[in-house]
Order: structure tokens, then C-alpha cells, then sequence
């Protein structure tokens, strides 16, 4: 067992204890012995930045979806607004965490689609550029 102190926004600490499993391969006799395989280049993936509790929204034709199920604390557009990309459009709790969804994209508010309160899944339109 790990010990491991988790200090949230600056504010709340926890204390958690993480238990290392390792893996452990059984080969049996009638299993093929892998051979390597040959080198290939491949273009490293670039590393995400992290950013805790900040969700950038997934926009598909000027439409800002929810990137997981939850719960709106807050709708921080109405229709007409202009946004800027980052901008805070809503805040989303989900799994007791608070999440800014994010403009993708400079536009006009054409549609909300939800109210402060909504439950809301994965991929469901919150709301719509212009």
C-alpha cells in the first residue's frame, strides 16, 4: 500500500491509500512465442495539458454537446450572446465534480437547448452556435 495526500483547487486535501497490483503472465507450453515486430516510426501523440475540472466542449456543426452525462449547475448564456472561444458557457456537475464547458469557437448563441437543473447524457446538444 501507497499513501498519497490529493490537495484539490488549494482548498480540500484528501488522504488516499492505493494498492499496487502487478501483473503477473502465465505462458503455457502450446502458446506461440512472439516474435517482435518490425521497427516502425510513429509520430509521438502529443502530450494533453492538464487542466482539472475544465472541459473543453466537443462542437459538431456549431453545436456544443455534453461530453459526459450529468447534472447543469448553471447556464451562463442566453440566445443572442456573443461568445468567444473558452469562453464559459455552463457548468456541469458530473461524478460530484464541477466542469466549465468551454466555447470551441468564436459565434452568436443561436439555440440552449438545456435549463439550470437538466440532466443531461453524453453527446446530448447543449447549445448552438451561429
Amino acid at each position: 500500500m501507497r499513501r498519497f495526500r490529493i490537495t484539490i483547487n488549494g482548498k480540500t486535501t484528501y488522504e488516499a491509500e492505493v494498492e499496487e497490483i502487478k501483473s503477473e503472465i502465465k505462458r503455457t507450453e502450446n502458446a506461440p512465442n512472439p516474435q517482435p515486430a518490425a521497427e516502425q516510426t510513429v509520430p509521438a501523440a502529443p502530450q494533453p495539458e492538464e487542466q482539472p475540472q475544465v472541459q473543453a466542449a466537443e462542437a459538431s456543426a456549431a453545436a456544443v454537446t455534453s461530453p459526459m452525462p450529468g447534472t447543469i449547475l448553471d447556464v451562463k448564456v442566453k440566445e443572442g450572446d456573443e461568445v468567444k472561444k473558452g469562453q464559459v458557457l455552463m457548468i456541469l456537475e458530473a461524478m460530484k465534480m464541477e466542469n466549465e464547458i468551454l466555447a470551441a469557437e468564436d459565434g452568436k448563441i443561436k439555440n440552449v437547448y438545456v435549463q439550470k437543473g437538466a440532466s443531461v447524457n453524453t453527446g446530448d446538444p447543449l447549445v448552438e452556435l451561429a
